[in-house]
């Protein structure tokens, strides 16, 4: 025989007049279609989450008297619910087209654009996130008497020769530099652990489906 079978197949499946491929085509076209459909109704229900999360959270902290923590939080995630949209609308924009693999291929440059982008967000919101606590904490109202003023009173009663630097002990800022440091240089693994939860399976998926796409091509 001149052509084996599997390149009568890999022929038909390129072929837009061969008898069968249209029907695979037609076939990874919708399962294409399905998977990156899932993923943008799970990223917009994402971020109306967030959204949602954040107006609460500023709320909150108003009646637990930690405004200024409510209020960085408001202001932080609502900058990464902006990028995001704006993120989404790009993809929007990707032509679906006839061809599948295609699609697939160009919703994959913009996945790994986004988690790109949302890394480099992550080594700067965690720390933000993680400062705005300790800020909230510190001016909190303790009868009268800011929480933190209060806390490091008592400290310094129990260690009268710490050493201060503008008023705060060194050993707590050498602390807080560390866990800030450690926030920022694993802000984009927490971020990339996260987004594995969240969408792990949508990715393996579409793992799977540019694979079947691949062997096919190839």
């Amino acid at each position: 025989m001149e052509k084996s079978i599997e390149n009568i197949w890999k022929e038909g499946f390129l072929k837009s007049d061969a008898l069968v491929a249209p029907k695979i085509n037609d076939l990874y076209n919708k399962k294409s279609i399905h998977i990156i459909d899932k993923f943008k109704r799970m990223f917009r229900i994402n971020l109306i989450a967030i959204v949602v999360f954040s107006f609460v959270f500023l709320i909150v902290s108003y009646f637990v008297g930690i405004p200024l923590t409510g209020a960085i939080f408001f202001v932080t995630l609502t900058v990464l619910v902006i990028i995001n949209k704006s993120l989404l609308n790009g993809l929007e924009r990707i032509d679906k087209g006839e061809n599948s693999y295609q699609y697939l291929k160009e919703f994959d440059q913009w996945i790994k654009k986004q988690v790109a982008v949302n890394k480099r967000i992550s080594r700067v919101l965690y720390p933000v996130i993680f400062m705005s606590l300790i800020l909230g904490f510190w001016f909190k109202d303790a009868e009268g008497i800011a929480l933190g003023e209060r806390l490091l009173s008592e400290v310094l009663n129990r260690f009268p020769d710490m050493y201060l630097i503008f008023g705060i002990p060194l050993v707590g800022i050498i602390v807080l530099s560390v866990i800030l440091g450690l926030l920022t240089f694993f802000g984009g693994r927490i971020y990339q652990w996260d987004l594995n939860i969240v969408y792990g399976r949508v990715f393996k998926k579409l793992e799977e489906l540019m694979t079947d796409l691949e062997s096919l091509n190839t």
